[in-house]
């Protein structure tokens, strides 16, 4: 049996405006990138049955700009969230492909983790805004999930795609 399991950060925000953290959202770049990613997974044929998603708006915008046809859980756990919370938020989840949406540096390090061996793409270690890897996971049950256990089939930026 094998589970797929999308890592993804927030695509790219706006400090236009003075708001709290938690409630910055995506700028036009940032827009037009998720959108991008949205259209780089169908053209891949991932269609996630769940995707587990910061409440911060930023987050929210993202997954709800990819236009998935899939249930979108926000997660207050997951706002900043280091990468062990990440561990324990995906080993709860249900479907066979899962989305994960969440913040730096927790979501790359998380990425990090989880790879047998990491892409040969210069910005897989910084992460950017919108950078997403796309692991299979040769597991049964996502309890089973461990670090380094995963293969990284795919990595891409907004930045790759527009």
């Amino acid at each position: 049996m094998s589970k797929t399991l999308i890592i993804m950060r927030h695509a790219k925000s706006s400090w236009d405006t003075p708001f709290e953290d938690i409630e910055r959202p995506l700028n036009q770049r940032g827009r037009d990138g998720a959108g991008a990613l949205g259209d780089w997974l169908r053209r891949l044929s991932l269609s996630p049955d769940e995707i587990l998603c910061s409440s911060a708006k930023r987050t929210r915008e993202t997954g709800a700009l990819l236009q998935l046809d899939a249930p979108m859980t926000s997660m207050q756990g997951l706002y900043m969230a280091s990468c062990d919370v990440m561990m324990n938020k995906v080993q709860r989840a249900t479907g066979d492909t899962v989305l994960l949406i969440a913040h730096n540096p927790g979501i790359g390090e998380f990425a990090e983790r989880l790879a047998q061996a990491v892409p040969n793409h210069p910005r897989f270690f910084d992460y950017p805004s919108g950078a997403t890897t796309v692991f299979s996971c040769a597991i049964e049950s996502w309890s089973d999930l461990a670090f380094g256990a995963c293969i990284a089939n795919h990595f891409t930026t907004p930045k790759d795609l527009l």
